[in-house]
């Protein structure tokens, strides 16, 4: 099973899992979040993250997931990346993530697809007609 790993601005990421435990009705096994907020230093932050990777990396390699693509969390999530072992896509969302969670017991490459079409799906325009 392939660990997933937040690394999200402040309490996003325990949120968005709290939201998956409620839809899932269980929280799900080796999942973890970071929150960093405006005071953490990135240098500071880092060999915690590695640390954290290693709690949810049951040997199959993590997903780790992010806001917004060139913020801090991001940029300290871009330095674990290890193509094929660790990935990292930016842009999660509540549909992301319960998507990776369903997913995960494929491989990296699958996952990683399933993560951004979970998001990119979950996004509509509701007409109220």
């Amino acid at each position: 099973m392939i660990g997933i790993f937040l690394i999200t601005h402040g309490t996003l990421g325990e949120s968005l899992i709290q939201c998956c435990c409620h839809v899932l009705n269980k929280r799900p096994v080796q999942i973890a979040q970071l929150g960093v907020s405006a005071q953490d230093d990135p240098l500071d932050v880092l060999p915690l993250a590695r640390n954290m990777l290693g709690w949810v990396d049951g040997g199959e390699g993590v997903l780790v997931l992010t806001d917004i693509y060139g913020a801090t969390p991001s940029n300290i999530a871009a330095k674990l990346v290890m193509p094929g072992r660790i990935e990292l896509v930016a842009g999660v969302n509540l549909p992301m993530l319960l998507r990776v969670l369903t997913y995960r017991e494929r491989d990296m490459p699958t996952l990683v697809k399933r993560a951004v079409s979970g998001a990119c799906d979950g996004v509509l325009h509701v007409d109220a007609n």
